[in-house]
């Protein structure tokens, strides 16, 4: 009984495998226009609040902003702190211009993926989404008709074996 029941839970994921929905794997370029401009508008925001911690830098890195940073505190040498404070600034500066060239070349990259996006939704939508890609559907809705068919197969022989047995049995 436990190898029938196997056999039968067996036939009941390889059906549920030839059923998979091919849809979601078709390529929407109009979606990935949307999500690009998503990802172009985060990394703009990112970019403007790096700009406006770099305004602030170029205020604080000031010879006489990095003084009056250390106005309130005593020490036996204030050039060392003031170096110190300069240095720090300068290192938190530098790091944020790299990312700043970064930004920069993500958001050449993400104008130009949308442009793609872009005039390929146009193509499709001017020519029709089955003409683009003639052979992908075909070949996609084939391999799912072929796997209902050796599905439907093997639950078909599943039955008729668990039938012979029963048969057999009485």
């Amino acid at each position: 009984m436990r190898f029938s029941l196997t056999i039968i839970l067996f036939a009941s994921l390889v059906l549920l495998l030839a059923l998979s929905i091919s849809a979601q794997e078709t390529n929407n370029p109009t979606g990935t226009a949307e999500k690009l401009r998503t990802q172009l508008s985060e990394v703009q925001d990112r970019e403007a609040e790096v700009k406006l911690r770099l305004q602030e830098l170029e205020f604080a890195l000031k010879p006489e902003n990095i003084e009056h940073h250390f106005a309130g505190v005593g020490s036996v040498h204030p050039e060392e702190l003031r170096e110190l404070r300069r240095k720090q600034l300068q290192t938190e500066k530098d790091r944020l211009l790299a990312q700043l060239d970064q930004f920069s070349g993500s958001r050449a990259r993400l104008e130009l993926a949308i442009t793609r996006a872009d005039a390929q939704a146009y193509q499709q939508s001017a020519l029709g989404a089955a003409t683009l890609q003639p052979g992908q559907n075909r070949g996609a809705r084939l391999w799912t008709t072929l796997g209902v068919i050796l599905a439907g197969f093997v639950l078909v022989l599943v039955v008729g074996s668990l039938a012979v047995r029963l048969a057999m049995r009485r």
